[in-house]
Protein backbone atom coordinates (compact mmCIF):
# COMPACT_ATOMS: atom_id res chain seq x y z
CA UNK A 1 0.00 0.00 0.00
CA UNK A 2 1.75 3.28 -0.92
CA UNK A 3 0.95 6.01 1.71
CA UNK A 4 -0.79 9.30 0.36
CA UNK A 5 -2.19 12.63 1.54
CA UNK A 6 -5.37 11.83 0.32
CA UNK A 7 -7.20 9.72 2.34
CA UNK A 8 -9.93 9.04 0.19
CA UNK A 9 -10.05 9.65 -4.39
CA UNK A 10 -12.86 9.05 -6.05
CA UNK A 11 -12.61 9.65 -10.31
CA UNK A 12 -15.26 9.10 -12.65
CA UNK A 13 -17.32 6.81 -9.75
CA UNK A 14 -20.31 5.14 -11.26
CA UNK A 15 -22.51 2.79 -9.76
CA UNK A 16 -26.03 1.64 -10.38
CA UNK A 17 -27.83 -1.72 -11.22
CA UNK A 18 -28.65 -2.39 -14.98
CA UNK A 19 -28.52 0.37 -17.13
CA UNK A 20 -30.06 2.91 -13.93
CA UNK A 21 -27.07 5.02 -12.13
CA UNK A 22 -27.01 5.55 -8.51
CA UNK A 23 -24.13 7.00 -8.21
CA UNK A 24 -22.35 9.13 -10.75
CA UNK A 25 -19.11 11.63 -8.86
CA UNK A 26 -16.55 12.72 -11.27
CA UNK A 27 -14.25 13.75 -8.51
CA UNK A 28 -14.34 13.94 -4.60
CA UNK A 29 -10.63 13.91 -2.74
CA UNK A 30 -10.65 14.09 1.06
CA UNK A 31 -7.21 14.61 2.85
CA UNK A 32 -6.02 12.67 5.82
CA UNK A 33 -7.04 13.88 8.99
CA UNK A 34 -10.27 15.79 7.53
CA UNK A 35 -13.65 15.09 9.07
CA UNK A 36 -16.66 15.35 6.11
CA UNK A 37 -20.25 15.28 6.33
CA UNK A 38 -22.08 14.50 3.33
CA UNK A 39 -25.65 15.40 3.60
CA UNK A 40 -28.75 15.04 0.97
CA UNK A 41 -32.37 13.26 1.76
CA UNK A 42 -32.69 9.64 2.39
CA UNK A 43 -32.79 7.41 -0.40
CA UNK A 44 -30.45 9.47 -2.81
CA UNK A 45 -27.75 7.17 -2.49
CA UNK A 46 -25.50 8.44 0.17
CA UNK A 47 -25.39 4.66 1.86
CA UNK A 48 -25.02 3.17 -1.53
CA UNK A 49 -21.54 5.95 -1.88
CA UNK A 50 -20.44 4.71 1.91
CA UNK A 51 -20.16 1.26 0.76
CA UNK A 52 -18.30 1.67 -2.38
CA UNK A 53 -15.46 3.80 -0.05
CA UNK A 54 -15.60 0.70 2.19
CA UNK A 55 -14.95 -1.73 -0.85
CA UNK A 56 -18.33 -3.46 0.07
CA UNK A 57 -19.42 -2.86 -3.58
CA UNK A 58 -17.23 -1.77 -6.49
CA UNK A 59 -18.11 0.46 -9.29
CA UNK A 60 -18.91 -0.18 -12.74
CA UNK A 61 -16.88 2.33 -13.79
CA UNK A 62 -14.63 4.74 -12.67
CA UNK A 63 -11.71 3.98 -9.30
CA UNK A 64 -11.84 4.42 -5.75
CA UNK A 65 -8.81 4.92 -4.09
CA UNK A 66 -8.24 4.61 0.08
CA UNK A 67 -5.03 5.54 1.63
CA UNK A 68 -3.31 5.64 -1.62
CA UNK A 69 -4.46 1.95 -3.02
CA UNK A 70 -7.50 1.64 -5.34
CA UNK A 71 -9.86 -1.07 -3.63
CA UNK A 72 -11.92 -1.18 -6.36
CA UNK A 73 -9.17 -3.01 -8.15
CA UNK A 74 -9.16 -5.69 -5.84
CA UNK A 75 -9.84 -8.99 -5.38
CA UNK A 76 -13.17 -9.55 -2.96
CA UNK A 77 -10.60 -11.20 -0.57
CA UNK A 78 -8.18 -8.44 -0.97
CA UNK A 79 -10.36 -5.73 -0.55
CA UNK A 80 -11.88 -7.55 2.74
CA UNK A 81 -8.88 -7.67 4.07
CA UNK A 82 -8.24 -4.12 3.51
CA UNK A 83 -10.97 -2.80 4.95
CA UNK A 84 -10.34 -5.33 7.56
CA UNK A 85 -6.89 -3.55 8.52
CA UNK A 86 -7.98 0.11 7.62
CA UNK A 87 -11.87 0.51 7.63
CA UNK A 88 -13.78 1.40 10.55
CA UNK A 89 -17.34 1.56 9.91
CA UNK A 90 -20.55 2.87 11.89
CA UNK A 91 -23.40 1.07 10.26
CA UNK A 92 -27.09 2.91 10.15
CA UNK A 93 -28.03 -0.28 12.04
CA UNK A 94 -25.23 -0.89 14.54
CA UNK A 95 -24.82 -4.36 12.97
CA UNK A 96 -24.06 -5.42 16.97
CA UNK A 97 -23.88 -8.90 17.48
CA UNK A 98 -26.32 -10.25 20.03
CA UNK A 99 -25.17 -12.75 21.90
CA UNK A 100 -21.70 -11.05 22.67
CA UNK A 101 -21.40 -8.45 25.72
CA UNK A 102 -20.41 -5.05 24.85
CA UNK A 103 -16.94 -4.99 25.82
CA UNK A 104 -16.62 -8.22 23.02
CA UNK A 105 -18.55 -6.26 20.66
CA UNK A 106 -15.67 -3.53 20.41
CA UNK A 107 -12.98 -5.80 20.62
CA UNK A 108 -14.22 -7.78 17.47
CA UNK A 109 -12.76 -6.20 15.06
CA UNK A 110 -9.33 -6.97 16.39
CA UNK A 111 -10.37 -10.49 15.52
CA UNK A 112 -10.44 -10.09 11.96
CA UNK A 113 -7.65 -7.95 11.88
CA UNK A 114 -3.87 -8.57 13.20
CA UNK A 115 -3.07 -4.68 12.70
CA UNK A 116 -5.75 -3.35 14.11
CA UNK A 117 -5.43 -5.72 17.01
CA UNK A 118 -1.44 -4.31 17.50
CA UNK A 119 -2.29 -0.99 17.37
CA UNK A 120 -5.10 -1.38 20.30
CA UNK A 121 -3.07 -3.26 22.51
CA UNK A 122 -0.01 -0.25 21.34
CA UNK A 123 -2.70 2.14 22.93
CA UNK A 124 -3.59 0.45 26.28
CA UNK A 125 -2.34 -2.59 28.30
CA UNK A 126 -5.08 -5.06 25.74
CA UNK A 127 -7.78 -5.55 24.11
CA UNK A 128 -10.29 -4.89 27.09
CA UNK A 129 -8.46 -1.75 28.81
CA UNK A 130 -8.26 -0.05 24.94
CA UNK A 131 -12.57 -1.42 24.62
CA UNK A 132 -12.80 -0.05 28.14
CA UNK A 133 -11.01 3.60 26.96
CA UNK A 134 -13.00 3.77 24.37
CA UNK A 135 -16.67 3.45 25.73
CA UNK A 136 -15.26 5.43 28.72
CA UNK A 137 -14.81 8.15 26.16
CA UNK A 138 -17.56 8.29 24.35
CA UNK A 139 -19.86 8.14 27.67
CA UNK A 140 -20.67 4.66 29.01
CA UNK A 141 -17.94 4.38 31.67
CA UNK A 142 -20.24 2.10 34.50
CA UNK A 143 -18.50 -1.06 34.27
CA UNK A 144 -22.04 -3.05 34.80
CA UNK A 145 -22.81 -2.14 31.18
CA UNK A 146 -19.43 -2.88 29.97
CA UNK A 147 -20.24 -6.88 30.76
CA UNK A 148 -24.08 -5.97 29.57
CA UNK A 149 -25.62 -7.48 26.49
CA UNK A 150 -25.77 -5.21 23.98
CA UNK A 151 -29.61 -6.20 23.47
CA UNK A 152 -30.19 -4.37 27.18
CA UNK A 153 -29.17 -1.32 26.05
CA UNK A 154 -30.99 1.27 25.24
CA UNK A 155 -30.46 2.87 21.58
CA UNK A 156 -28.18 5.37 21.97
CA UNK A 157 -26.12 3.32 24.13
CA UNK A 158 -25.77 0.37 21.50
CA UNK A 159 -25.19 3.92 19.03
CA UNK A 160 -21.92 4.29 21.13
CA UNK A 161 -21.12 0.66 21.20
CA UNK A 162 -20.75 1.16 17.75
CA UNK A 163 -18.61 3.89 17.22
CA UNK A 164 -16.45 2.23 19.83
CA UNK A 165 -16.15 -0.70 17.81
CA UNK A 166 -15.25 1.03 14.52
CA UNK A 167 -12.36 2.80 16.78
CA UNK A 168 -11.03 -0.07 17.85
CA UNK A 169 -7.65 -0.89 16.76
CA UNK A 170 -7.03 3.11 15.44
CA UNK A 171 -8.49 2.77 11.67
CA UNK A 172 -7.07 5.48 9.53
CA UNK A 173 -10.49 5.90 8.33
CA UNK A 174 -14.18 5.84 9.85
CA UNK A 175 -17.06 5.82 7.98
CA UNK A 176 -20.36 6.20 9.45
CA UNK A 177 -23.82 6.16 8.16
CA UNK A 178 -26.54 8.11 9.84
CA UNK A 179 -25.73 7.48 12.99
CA UNK A 180 -27.60 10.14 15.00
CA UNK A 181 -30.83 9.26 13.18
CA UNK A 182 -32.57 7.75 16.18
CA UNK A 183 -31.08 10.57 18.58
CA UNK A 184 -32.78 13.51 19.55
CA UNK A 185 -30.55 16.97 18.86
CA UNK A 186 -29.17 17.09 22.54
CA UNK A 187 -27.93 13.39 22.37
CA UNK A 188 -26.93 13.55 18.72
CA UNK A 189 -24.70 16.74 19.75
CA UNK A 190 -22.98 14.70 22.80
CA UNK A 191 -22.42 11.57 20.25
CA UNK A 192 -20.81 13.48 17.58
CA UNK A 193 -19.06 15.40 20.09
CA UNK A 194 -17.12 12.78 21.89
CA UNK A 195 -16.74 10.83 18.42
CA UNK A 196 -15.05 14.28 16.95
CA UNK A 197 -12.77 13.98 20.16
CA UNK A 198 -11.91 10.28 19.27
CA UNK A 199 -11.03 10.68 15.90
CA UNK A 200 -8.74 13.49 16.75
CA UNK A 201 -6.91 11.66 19.49
CA UNK A 202 -6.74 8.99 17.02
CA UNK A 203 -6.08 11.00 13.56
CA UNK A 204 -8.59 9.01 12.24
CA UNK A 205 -10.34 10.33 8.66
CA UNK A 206 -14.08 10.63 9.43
CA UNK A 207 -16.70 10.46 6.36
CA UNK A 208 -20.09 10.70 7.70
CA UNK A 209 -23.96 11.22 5.55
CA UNK A 210 -26.78 11.99 6.62
CA UNK A 211 -30.06 13.70 5.74
CA UNK A 212 -29.45 15.92 8.65
CA UNK A 213 -27.87 19.69 7.57
CA UNK A 214 -27.66 20.70 10.97
CA UNK A 215 -24.64 18.76 11.77
CA UNK A 216 -23.10 20.74 9.96
CA UNK A 217 -21.12 22.56 12.43
CA UNK A 218 -18.97 19.72 13.94
CA UNK A 219 -17.54 18.90 10.90
CA UNK A 220 -13.89 20.09 9.03
CA UNK A 221 -15.80 20.59 5.49
CA UNK A 222 -19.42 20.08 4.30
CA UNK A 223 -20.74 18.46 0.44
CA UNK A 224 -24.08 18.49 -0.93
CA UNK A 225 -24.54 14.84 -1.82
CA UNK A 226 -26.83 16.17 -4.92
CA UNK A 227 -24.38 18.38 -5.53
CA UNK A 228 -21.68 16.22 -6.16
CA UNK A 229 -23.60 13.04 -7.47
CA UNK A 230 -24.64 13.18 -11.57
CA UNK A 231 -25.88 10.43 -11.99
CA UNK A 232 -27.15 10.31 -15.73
CA UNK A 233 -30.14 7.82 -15.64
CA UNK A 234 -33.95 8.75 -15.36
CA UNK A 235 -33.98 7.43 -12.26
CA UNK A 236 -30.99 9.35 -11.39
CA UNK A 237 -32.04 12.41 -12.22
CA UNK A 238 -35.40 12.07 -10.57
CA UNK A 239 -33.67 11.25 -7.24
CA UNK A 240 -32.12 14.20 -7.90
CA UNK A 241 -35.18 16.59 -8.15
Amino acid sequence: MTMSSEAIALSDLRFGWDDEDVVGIDHLSVPAGQRVLIAGPSGCGKSTLLGLIGGVTVPRQGSVSVLGETISALSPRRRDRFRADHIGIVFQLFNLVPYLSTVDNVTLPCRFSTRRRSRATAASSGLVAEATRLLAALGLSTPALRQRSVTDLSVGQQQRVAAARALMGRPEVLIADEPTSALDEASSAQFLDLLMKECDASGTTLILVSHDARLASFFDRNVSFLDINHTVSPRGALEQE
